[in-house]
């Protein structure tokens, strides 16, 4: 979840919108994985994001809009589900992965340089599915979809 000053809200407008959800495609070295995906675009839907959730089906994922590009930082304070955090560049490329994010942790998770957008799924995807640093994702969001 994205560290703002502001988290004490807890995301109670965000429970109460249906969320909408948007494909998105990563194209790694064995083929493309679809997923879908909620966008998260507003502080307080980036404060929340998928904080109180008890479960994460495989092939959704939530995507952070951080634009413009720049250092992003994130944590899991009050996110129940270990996650993989996809830290993505203003062209669409993976900057870095933050794997298997231990639950409820405030320990920050940095893009460790400049991201655009920050995708979460369910810890294990990146694994399961060989996503890795340098391979594109195509979304709207990114100038190389």
């Amino acid at each position: 979840m994205a560290i703002t000053a502001v988290v004490a809200l807890f995301g109670l407008a965000a429970g109460a919108r249906a969320a909408t959800f948007e494909p998105l495609e990563i194209v790694t070295k064995t083929g493309v994985q679809v997923f879908s995906v909620e966008i998260a675009t507003t502080e307080q839907e980036k404060e929340t994001g998928l904080m109180y959730r008890k479960e994460l089906a495989d092939g959704k994922g939530m995507l952070f809009d951080f634009s413009p590009e720049q250092q992003v930082s994130m944590w899991m304070k009050n996110t129940y589900i270990s996650l993989d955090m996809i830290f993505i560049r203003a062209d669409g490329r993976i900057l870095r992965i933050a794997e298997n994010t231990e639950p409820l942790s405030t320990k920050i998770i940095p893009s460790m340089g400049l991201a655009k957008g920050v995708l979460e799924v369910i810890a294990g995807t990146a694994q399961k599915y060989g996503i890795a640093p340098g391979d594109r994702v195509g979304h709207a969001l990114f100038n190389g979809h």
